[in-house]
């Protein structure tokens, strides 16, 4: 895979994110959860720790992923190491698995260890631009 194939998964990982921090919030497997989901959801319940911890790795990653369209088109457009975009993007799409994961658990340390390293994936493709 290259960094386009990363940039793609890592676009679904946030949709699959922000579908999974939805459905734990309106609780979509419920008679009312499913009302809600059709509805305007101007009555939702409080979400739970971990939907909410859910949408925090959601909206997280919308603003992670922003970072990284940025960095891969620069470094497309420099015509970067193919081989160090494929490798940072690997490194930014997986550790941000591992972070929504860690993330859901509860796990703060870790957590902020694997956001850390996604940034890492994103400076290896940043710095082929220069």
């Amino acid at each position: 895979m290259n960094d386009l194939h990363y940039l793609v998964l890592s676009a679904l990982l946030a949709w699959g994110q922000l579908m999974l921090a939805t459905e734990l919030h309106v609780r979509i497997w419920t008679w009312r959860g499913i009302q809600q989901s059709f509805g305007n959801r101007d009555d939702l319940d409080p979400p739970s720790p971990v939907a909410g911890r859910a949408k925090r790795a959601a909206v997280n990653m919308l603003e992670n992923l922003v970072l990284f369209v940025a960095v891969v088109t620069a470094a497309r457009f420099a015509d970067g190491d193919p081989d160090v975009l494929r490798m940072g993007a690997a490194v930014f799409f997986w550790a941000r698995v591992g972070y929504f994961l860690v993330y859901l658990a509860g796990i703060a340390y870790l957590r902020s260890g694997l956001w850390t390293l996604s940034l890492v994936g994103v400076a290896m493709i940043g710095m082929q631009v220069f």
